[in-house]
């Protein structure tokens, strides 16, 4: 398909599916450190995919072809890739679902800041910096407030917010090495190999310096991780990259200020985490703060905010 210079009909239903998917992802990972250690899991999830993937792209018909002049490119993508889970995994286990869901979707902040230095046709707008500031606002109120848990909580500590923060600008990073790419030729799936099988290696040896591999695994666990390599890596991350490549990136970004409604949402519902209501507030400028960043420009009549429109 070519390439779309605002957001569609179709995009914006696979964007909110995917956001939904990705808050999922995020209480599925808080199950499986129950049962593995989080760096070990990452790793093995990695390891895992690469395979499904592979198979995927078989039964699809696709060439599995590198160009050598992408190489360092798809290193860059895969270690990035790497630091990005690192964060993650430990991020949520020792912050909750809830708190984390808040934190990790400032990404688009992070990815808006990034666009505006290094992709031309995407410069911040004053728009974009109240949206910014917004969004700023909340990541820092959600970091700040310690009341959304009990007092003494293990399982929400500084720390896990921080590397949640660390995560979100991996997760933007990662993004915008993937746009690179598109533009340099690589296919979403060879996008993704790259990055799950450099990755695999780097997460599995620095899970040598967090502990037991194994904590309790059981069936949960062992599912939540099966769902993740399945489900979350080999189609929702492969669905991701190709919107990635097809629609503007921050619009693509800017759909995941859904994503801590969803993440607040399950991690209630799902890990029955407390919602306090400095934690809703945080949520609140978050997502209104990441609509504003992507809120049409003046003079494109007929538009709505996140660039959605019918496509005649």
């Amino acid at each position: 398909m070519a390439k779309r210079d605002s957001m569609d009909i179709f995009g914006a239903a696979m964007l909110i599916a995917l956001a939904f998917l990705f808050a999922l992802n995020q209480v599925s990972i808080k199950i499986v450190n129950g049962g593995f250690q989080p760096v070990f899991a990452a790793g093995v999830r990695s390891l895992l995919a690469v395979p499904v993937v592979l198979l995927w792209m078989w039964l699809r018909g696709y060439q599995l072809t590198v160009a050598p002049r992408t190489v360092l490119l798809g290193f860059g993508l895969g270690v990035t890739f790497a630091a990005e889970f690192i964060c993650l995994y430990i991020a949520l286990d020792h912050t909750t679902v809830t708190r984390s869901a808040v934190i990790l979707y400032s990404m688009p902040v992070w990815l808006s800041l990034m666009a505006h230095l290094w992709i031309a046709d995407e410069r911040m707008t004053r728009l974009k910096a109240a949206g910014i500031a917004l969004a700023f606002a909340g990541m820092a109120g959600a970091i700040v407030d310690r009341g959304s848990v009990p007092d003494g909580a293990e399982t929400a500590t500084l720390l896990g917010d921080v590397l949640a923060v660390g995560g979100a600008v991996g997760w933007a990073a990662v993004a915008l090495l993937a746009r690179k790419a598109g533009q340099a030729g690589v296919t979403p799936e060879v996008q993704l190999l790259w990055m799950l099988a450099v990755s695999a290696p780097i997460l599995l040896l620095a899970s040598l310096g967090f502990g037991p591999f194994l904590r309790d695994p059981g069936a949960l666990e062992i599912g939540a991780l099966a769902f993740q390599v399945v489900v979350v890596v080999a189609a929702g991350f492969l669905l991701w990259f190709w919107l990635l490549g097809l629609y503007p990136a921050a619009g693509v970004a800017s759909f995941s200020f859904l994503s801590p409604l969803f993440g607040i949402a399950l991690g209630w519902a799902l890990l029955g985490e407390p919602i306090g209501p400095g934690l809703i507030v945080a949520a609140a400028l978050v997502a209104a703060g990441l609509v504003l960043i992507n809120w049409p420009a003046a003079g494109r009549g007929g538009q709505v905010p996140q660039k959605v429109r019918r496509t005649l």
